[in-house]
Parts: structure tokens; C-alpha cells; sequence
């Protein structure tokens, strides 16, 4: 990785940490209620997959599809 990104990729990780914090707060709250799933899972899901490609691509990754 190049050393000028090293700090915006841990920054993005952080981010990432986030979002999987939320969405398990709220998976746990849905599941506590009876519920299957919250209504936010799917955009966190995707703006967490968006984060994890931007992390990859200054780590100069290639990228699979999942």
C-alpha cells in the first residue's frame, strides 16, 4: 500500500467498524422485537461492501466479486 493512503485506509476501516456496530445494534433490536431484520439492513450492507471496495482499490487489491 502506498504510504500516503495508509491513514484515509485506516480512517475507511473505522468506518467500516462503524457500520457493522449499527447494523448489529439494530439486527439485535429487530430480533428482540420479533422482527426479522431492520429496514436500514440492506443500505448498510451495501454502503459497508462500497467502503470495503474503496479500501481495496488504495491498497491497490484487485477486487473479486462476490
Amino acid at each position: 500500500m502506498s504510504g500516503r493512503y495508509d491513514d484515509l485506509v485506516d480512517r475507511l476501516s473505522g468506518v467500516v467498524d462503524d457500520l457493522d456496530q449499527i447494523a448489529f445494534d439494530q439486527l439485535r433490536e429487530a430480533a428482540s422485537e420479533g422482527q426479522a431484520s431492520s429496514a436500514d439492513d440492506k443500505r448498510l450492507t451495501q454502503a459497508r461492501r462500497a467502503v470495503e471496495k474503496a479500501i481495496h482499490l488504495l491498497r491497490g487489491s484487485s477486487i473479486v466479486d462476490e
